[in-house]
């Protein structure tokens, strides 16, 4: 994930403009531990998503990233506690993996065959999904993400055709974008996951804005959005640090903003049609309801996908 531009009005954040970071350190670290839990579900019994590449991605960076991939989760042995708030997080990241898996399907059974993957981070979607042949996936992120990702998997295969484009959100994207082969007369199946808590609210708008000027009609959009109370569950990172060293501070490298904009009105206000679901709803949905005694640690957001009818005037 990589930021769009703006710097925190909060005097405890750990981000800066302009900053950068290798995978192991500061937002590259949020994306090891997502693609952790991602490995998790995938080794465990009765997965509602299977990424093989995740435990590879993870376990890259060093041994104590490699245990945090374990779907028994040892590594909080005699913490029960923990155990049952860690499997919660891993909960929600399999039925947001599941829920954009399905976008991206009835995006291409709807004939688009081109993506864009916005602060791609440690997405496999290129090598996992099963694109049609003249597919093209874009991963947008900053280039050290894009670089350890492309070397961990050097060996294997992507099912798409897979266009890395280096570029910080913060800087031209579109301009790199077109310059990787993206055709906006094409309509796009974008996507912005685990992307907006990242930004100030008005680096969201902008990147809104962005990328409907560069949608054709008949493109589509998912959006993962966090709601006002939806903080990452800072004792699950906590235990990461204190059980296994790492690193990993969500709260100060995300945007708690009141006057944020509401992702699904902004775009039912800019020509797009909004499609959204409660994450508590699909993870009921699928099996993986919240426990009610977790529900005040559990992340509140929402899903939603849309397809772009054309700009309002």
């Amino acid at each position: 994930m990589s930021d769009v531009g703006g710097t925190s009005s909060s005097a405890s954040s750990l981000r800066a403009e302009g900053d950068s970071w290798a995978i192991t350190e500061l937002v590259g670290a949020t994306a090891l531990g997502v693609a952790a839990s991602r490995a998790a579900e995938t080794a465990g019994r009765n997965p509602l998503i299977r990424d093989e590449f995740a435990r590879t991605l993870v376990s890259s960076a060093g041994p104590a990233w490699a245990r945090l991939t374990d779907p028994d989760l040892a590594w909080l042995d005699g913490d029960a506690a923990g155990q049952r708030a860690h499997r919660l997080g891993i909960d929600y990241q399999a039925v947001r993996t599941h829920y954009f898996d399905e976008y991206f399907a009835g995006a291409v059974g709807d004939g688009l065959r081109q993506v864009v993957i916005l602060a791609a981070g440690l997405d496999s979607r290129s090598y996992r999904l099963d694109w049609p042949a003249d597919t093209a996936v874009y991963e947008v992120d900053q280039p050290q993400v894009l670089d350890y990702k492309s070397k961990i998997l050097e060996s294997h295969v992507p099912t798409a055709s897979r266009r890395p484009v280096a570029v910080d959100l913060r800087d031209d994207w579109p301009a790199a974008l077109a310059a990787a082969g993206f055709d906006r007369a094409q309509p796009t199946a974008w996507l912005a996951e685990g992307l907006l808590p990242y930004l100030p609210s008005d680096a969201q708008d902008r990147l809104f804005e962005m990328f409907t000027a560069l949608s054709a009609p008949g493109s589509q959009v998912a959006i993962e959005m966090f709601g006002l109370n939806s903080r990452s569950n800072t004792s699950r990172w906590q235990r990461m640090r204190d059980r296994l060293g790492l690193d990993v501070n969500v709260e100060a490298l995300t945007f708690h903003e009141p006057d944020r904009s509401d992702a699904a009105e902004w775009l039912g206000s800019h020509g797009w049609q909004v499609r959204a679901v409660s994450n508590r709803d699909e993870m009921a949905r699928l099996g993986r309801a919240v426990p009610e005694d977790l529900a005040d640690d559990a992340v509140r957001s929402t899903l939603l996908r849309a397809r772009f009818a054309g700009p309002k005037h």
